[in-house]
């Protein structure tokens, strides 16, 4: 936001700072939005620090709007009792399921069309449905296997990845090999 830090500044002058330059971009008509990924990963203090900043309002208008974004472990973190008050102040949440075989698919040639592959197939039609049922079209997932059997293609010199180099780096991926029973 480019708020000028002033170090060893306190809390409340850092909120201070905060709060007026929010009041100015609202007068500027400008949405200021914090974005948090993998908020999971945050304990429940920074979370509480990060709910008392929704505080931060003139009489009729929110400053600041605040988006957390992570893995289902975050769902059950705001479950967690300190965190009653900022679960209070989620006006929407949204889960994003798993992919099917289709949806799985697409976001593979997506996702390489974006890194640059000229259209040439990378991963033989074969292969496709074992990278689904490795990953279970969990987007990450997919991401890391596919990444992982791109180098292995890449290092065994194999233009088009196939279905036994899936299966063998699956099995080679942590996120990916199951418990035994």
């Amino acid at each position: 936001l480019e708020v000028p830090y002033r170090p060893r500044s306190t809390k409340t002058t850092l909120i201070g700072q905060l709060n007026t330059f929010l009041v100015d971009q609202l007068r500027d008509n400008v949405n200021v939005v914090l974005l948090i990924d993998e908020a999971q990963n945050l304990a429940p203090r920074v979370l509480e620090e990060v709910r008392m900043l929704s505080n931060l309002e003139t009489e009729t208008d929110k400053l600041i709007q605040i988006i957390l974004m992570g893995q289902p472990e975050l769902k059950a973190k705001l479950w967690l009792k300190p965190l009653a008050q900022l679960r209070q102040r989620v006006t929407l949440h949204y889960h994003l399921d798993a992919l099917d075989s289709f949806e799985t698919v697409a976001y593979i040639s997506h996702r390489l069309h974006v890194a640059g592959a000229n259209g040439a197939p990378l991963f033989a039609s074969d292969a496709l449905p074992r990278i689904f049922h490795h990953t279970k079209g969990v987007p990450r997932l997919i991401n890391g296997l596919c990444d992982r059997a791109l180098l292995t293609g890449y290092v065994t010199e194999t233009k088009t990845i196939g279905p036994a180099i899936i299966d063998e780096v699956a099995g080679e991926l942590p996120a990916l090999v199951e418990e035994p029973a």
